[in-house]
């Protein structure tokens, strides 16, 4: 008896040891995704920011592309998904294929429609909208009218987004996270053709060539919409859009289509706290000086490459695993599940924010101070990129931590933390702002990250829904450690060298910055690696259950 277990023991230890292994590859290969996608659109901010460099009119484009994208992070990615992607994940864990594919279907129905009327709402009301966002741009004449345009031309980028969201719902769910993780390099590639071909070519014409990132908005979000088809097609869950008044109505009263709209609504009021905030503060940017929303906008595009890399990559690959494994009543593997992604949060993310502290004037010199982008453009968005890197650890392990909640179907609790923490990055802005200006946004926000996560984590462990394997001291002493002697260097890269001097000198500017954070990686793993870090299991054991089953199998053989 006692070897037949200590067998099943065995067995299951190798099932949890390949699960961890194939969702760290998962996650490994959004991430690659990931990286492909920030590289792309890096080169897509470096054009716009050579060519427009930080002007009123690129504050227009900005507020204007800011719009959409706000829905779409409102309803789409965020509102939509979270109440998505639970719901779908328990119907194929308990009722199988066929009752998902008449959810999907159901609810592509009723988005479909609610997202023509959204549409059409939107480019008919563009000068309320903009008000509403940035009434700051009056003050610069033509401006305010220029991102009106702007904004009635890009308005229908959010309807794209939002199928491509529920088709990456899907897809997702389906461990087919390939596509999804792409996509949004097709956006980067059409608006870098926009920027180095669109707009010289109205400017020649005597258009304002700012135009040209309108089109190019619009041909990103066609693709990638486009993309998602042959994908679906694959695994027969290519959505039947209903057209007829009755199709509408039945969509309309599905189960699954109701609980998803229930559960959006205190998840529309969570990610509206999110977005509240940052239609808050580009509408104080728009008041201060002109530039002010591109600084932060151009610092914000640099943030999010270490928040998609790790936090968005994490998230997507472990939702739906955490939500299965809630539908499964498995509480060991969801604990374990949030355990492991929360670790590689703390290991990565860390010498990431280090380097937004430390070395902001040479990452943005390297990337931005080309052609307009002069040099107290540079200096400017290097104080907006410090602010947010003081709460880069929080902003990633939002993306870790949340996820935890929305798997069990709980939204009021991050609702209650967000609200909270608006108003308490509010109350900051009225004390930093007047003192840091644009700067002073951006840290209120890193600071909110911090404590919204920190509440997160909290409220997690006090429900013992989430219980932290042993070792964590010593983790997270470790990487201290490390991290010492790794911001010595960095400071010491941001001052040996006068990066905004070597303007001219690009090519050589990009080895110095590679070089620095090759010396980076070699002081941080090698200095973890020399301290015992056990790297390569921490990056494939990621199940409490795996570790319990070997503890037992210990004890019963001895």
């Amino acid at each position: 008896m006692l070897v037949d277990m200590c067998s099943f023991l065995q067995r299951r230890q190798r099932s949890g040891y390949t699960q961890s292994v194939n969702l760290f590859k998962a996650a490994s290969l959004v991430s690659v995704l990931t990286l492909a996608s920030r590289i792309t659109g890096l080169m897509r901010e470096l054009l716009v920011a050579a060519f427009f460099g930080a002007s009123a009119t690129t504050d227009a484009f900005n507020v204007a592309f800011r719009i959409p994208n706000l829905l779409r992070r409102l309803f789409a990615e965020g509102a939509f998904s979270q109440a998505f992607v639970p719901v779908l994940a328990a119907t194929r864990a308990t009722h199988g294929d066929e009752a998902t594919k008449t959810l999907v279907d159901s609810v592509a129905t009723v988005m479909m429609w609610a997202l023509l009327l959204t549409c059409v709402v939107g480019v008919l009301g563009a000068p309320w909208v903009v008000w509403l966002m940035a009434s700051g741009l009056q003050q610069s004449g033509g401006d305010f009218d220029t991102a009106v345009v702007l904004t009635q031309w890009m308005f229908p980028y959010i309807g794209f987004m939002s199928m491509v969201a529920l088709a990456a719902g899907v897809l997702n769910t389906w461990k087919k996270f390939v596509v999804p993780a792409a996509t949004p390099v097709l956006l980067n590639v059409a608006m870098i053709g926009a920027a180095a071909w669109g707009a010289p070519y109205l400017s020649d014409v005597g258009i304002e060539p700012i135009y040209a990132m309108a089109g190019g908005v619009m041909l990103g979000g066609m693709l990638q919409l486009g993309v998602q088809v042959p994908a679906l097609l694959r695994i027969g869950m290519l959505p039947k859009i209903g057209f007829r008044p009755t199709a509408v109505a039945q969509a309309w009263r599905d189960p699954g289509t109701r609980r998803i709209l229930r559960l959006m609504g205190p998840a529309l009021l969570g990610v509206s706290v999110a977005q509240i905030s940052l239609l808050i503060n580009t509408q104080i940017a728009s008041h201060l000086t002109p530039g002010s929303v591109s600084w932060l906008t151009y610092a914000d595009r640099l943030m999010e490459f270490p928040t998609a890399l790790l936090g968005v990559a994490l998230g997507v690959v472990l939702l739906p695993q955490l939500s299965a494994s809630t539908a499964r009543d498995d509480d060991a593997a969801y604990s374990g599940l949030l355990d492991w992604g929360l670790r590689l949060v703390v290991l990565l993310t860390v010498p990431c924010a280090l380097a937004l502290l430390l070395m902001p004037q040479p990452l943005v010199s390297v990337l931005y101070h080309y052609g307009r982008f002069n040099d107290g453009d540079l200096y400017q968005t290097s104080l907006a990129l410090m602010g947010y890197g003081v709460g880069l650890v929080g902003l990633v392990a939002i993306k870790i931590l949340a996820p935890g909640y929305y798997a069990k179907q709980d939204i009021k609790t991050p609702v209650t933390i967000a609200v909270v923490v608006l108003v308490f990055i509010q109350l900051l802005n009225v004390v930093l702002v007047p003192h840091f200006a644009h700067a002073g946004l951006a840290l209120a926000i890193g600071l909110g990250a911090v404590l919204n996560a920190s509440w997160l984590w909290i409220g997690l462990v006090r429900k013992g829904t989430l219980k932290p394997l042993p070792g964590w001291g010593l983790f997270v002493l470790r990487i201290a450690l490390v991290s010492v002697v790794l911001s010595a260097w960095m400071w010491w890269s941001a001052q040996a060298i006068d990066w905004a001097a070597w303007h001219s000198q690009w090519a050589l500017r990009i080895v110095a910055l590679a070089g620095v954070f090759l010396v980076c990686v070699l002081i941080y793993f090698g200095g973890l690696a020399a301290l015992g870090m056990p790297l390569k299991q921490l990056m494939r054991r990621n199940s409490v259950l795996t570790h319990l089953e070997t503890d037992s199998a210990r004890r019963d053989n001895a």
